[in-house]
């Protein structure tokens, strides 16, 4: 009867333990009326390019752009994060930023223009690159060695067409500047 006592009393330590060993990060969800990106201050929409992290100790930062995330990570370092997130580019859904598959041209229009787009796997970013006829598919360790840099040329353009893609829908006021025909920028 000890010996059945003392099993007992293994096997429910061992559950406890390992009920406490892990914590589980999900994702949030974007409130456009109130999220904005910790590093531009723009409103975080609730698209293909929002992106956010959870740090081990709770906080969640959203985020516009990938870029603007991995500005983030260089300021802050990355040992204090629980979980990142980037949302594929065709469904929208969340991503382990780790698991998903990337495509960069400096031409794709993203929110601060850094030309990253997510997506849940290596098939559909190389078929965006098929389609599109630009791009370089990126893994999240070859990010880690990325150019990050803005095409300012890009800033200004409206990103998404009728069906989540991007197109120019661009006009030029008198004085030859560009602007945004959906948000007057």
């Amino acid at each position: 009867m000890k010996n059945w006592n003392v099993g007992l009393i293994f096997v429910l330590s061992l559950l406890v333990l390992s009920a406490c060993g892990v914590k589980k990060y999900k994702p949030l969800a974007i409130n456009e009326a109130v999220d904005i990106c910790v590093i531009c201050n723009m409103q975080v929409k609730d698209d293909a390019y929002a992106t956010q992290l959870t740090t081990k100790d709770g906080k969640n930062y959203k985020f516009d752009d990938i870029g603007c995330m991995n500005e983030w990570k260089e300021k802050n370092g990355t040992k204090d994060i629980g979980m990142d997130y980037v949302r594929d580019y065709n469904d929208k859904e969340w991503i382990e930023f780790s698991k998903a598959s990337y495509v960069y041209d400096e031409s794709l229009r993203t929110p601060m223009a850094y030309g990253v787009i997510s997506f849940k796997d290596s098939t559909a970013a190389e078929d965006f690159v098929k389609e599109q006829g630009v791009g370089t598919v990126l893994t999240a360790g070859d990010l880690a060695s990325h150019e990050w840099k803005q095409n300012t040329d890009n800033m200004n353009m409206d990103m998404h067409g009728e069906e989540g893609h991007m197109d120019d829908h661009m006009s030029e006021d008198q004085d030859g500047m560009h602007n945004d025909q959906e948000t007057g920028m």
